[in-house]
């Protein structure tokens, strides 16, 4: 009797142990269970799509198997939508040590626009030989991301060369385009104007050439346009300005531009940055410069300008610390009216 009580005693010790061991068991295994799936086709998607751009020794889903989760890839972010993460960010190039360095032979796929919840897409560095592997944005297929992305970047891809296409239009709710220190060439597409949303324009320091299109000037969103650094020719319409107010930085230096400054300028009352500097603007300064009061920093030096400085009322610019005037052919003398800018600090003018 005795030794039934010691088993019954020892198998209810052994249940004991057996049960709390398969308990823990599953406790581990559910640390480890993410919390909301990723769509499979999405994740086989995202690494097709870098696989195109680092190459095909990359093996995505041995290194990262879940990558929204507890094996996170530098560069790609994730939000959780209707119970599933999505990927929302991309960022390709040596932004950091450890992100993802794109391979001489990087190129574009189709999967990229399978990712159709992303908001951010940007390229750092990434194609950098026009001679062994020169490379074209898609001109097609951005229509598949119209609903979602918000910001689109290329910055300092000396391989990516051909023109803007046609079809970065249809991304309605872009923000932000920055196309800087590309290989692009050719005219800018008149359709930019569609992007009525974008808050920031970058297309500086490529081989843009022809005129700025009209459309720009109704982008009434903009808080940013930088087209310096290309080779832009023609004139500015009159009216240029006239539906920017709300822009706050306006650098269109270093161009071919020429005509007169259209007086449509005046109407940025909130920029603190305007640079025309290095292009063929003629006919005199404008007198609607007295009215960009916000203005910190004016440049319109290395213009063959002509005139003298006494048809601007330059009291009224109270805010204006830097004026660089320099190589405009001016002549005359400086008016009494500069004394009354108050934060002046640099003056450049011959």
């Amino acid at each position: 009797m005795k030794n039934l009580i010691v088993m019954n005693k020892s198998s209810v010790l052994v249940f004991l142990l057996v049960g709390l061991f398969v308990l823990c068991e599953c406790e581990d295994e559910d640390q480890f269970l993410p919390v909301s799936p990723m769509v499979k086709k999405e994740q086989e998607a995202l690494y097709s799509a870098i696989q195109g751009f680092v190459g095909n020794s990359w093996n995505g889903s041995d290194l990262y198997p879940d990558p929204c989760g507890w094996t996170p890839i530098q560069g790609v972010y994730c939000d959780l939508l209707d119970g599933y993460w999505h990927v929302t960010v991309l960022n390709i190039g040596l932004v950091f040590d450890n992100s993802l360095q794109c391979s001489p032979n990087a190129k574009f796929t189709h999967h990229l626009f399978e990712l159709i919840h992303l908001r951010s897409l940007s390229f750092f560095h990434c194609f950098s030989s026009p001679r062994d592997n020169p490379i074209r944005i898609p001109s097609s297929n951005w229509e598949r991301l119209s609903n979602s992305l918000e910001s689109l970047e290329f910055r300092s891809n000396g391989g990516l060369i051909g023109t803007i296409p046609v079809s970065i239009s249809y991304l309605k709710k872009l923000r932000s385009l920055v196309l800087l220190e590309n290989g692009l060439t050719g005219d800018l597409p008149i359709e930019l104007g569609n992007l009525v949303n974008l808050k920031q324009l970058v297309l500086a320091g490529n081989k843009f050439t022809g005129q700025i299109p009209p459309s720009l000037g109704g982008l009434t969103e903009l808080l940013m346009m930088d087209l310096s650094r290309n080779n832009l020719t023609g004139t500015l319409m009159l009216t240029f300005g006239c539906n920017l107010t709300s822009l706050l930085k306006l650098d269109l230096s270093n161009n071919k531009l020429e005509g007169k400054i259209p007086e449509g300028i005046g109407r940025l009352k909130n920029a603190t940055l305007l640079d025309l500097g290095r292009n063929k603007f003629s006919g005199g300064l404008i007198q609607s410069f007295q009215r960009l009061v916000s203005l910190k920093e004016m440049v319109i030096s290395n213009n063959p300008l002509g005139g003298d400085l006494m048809g601007v009322e330059w009291g009224k610019l109270q805010n204006l610390e830097i004026l660089d005037l320099s190589n405009m052919g001016l002549t005359g003398l400086v008016p009494e009216s500069m004394a009354g800018m108050k934060k002046f600090k640099i003056f450049g003018a011959k």
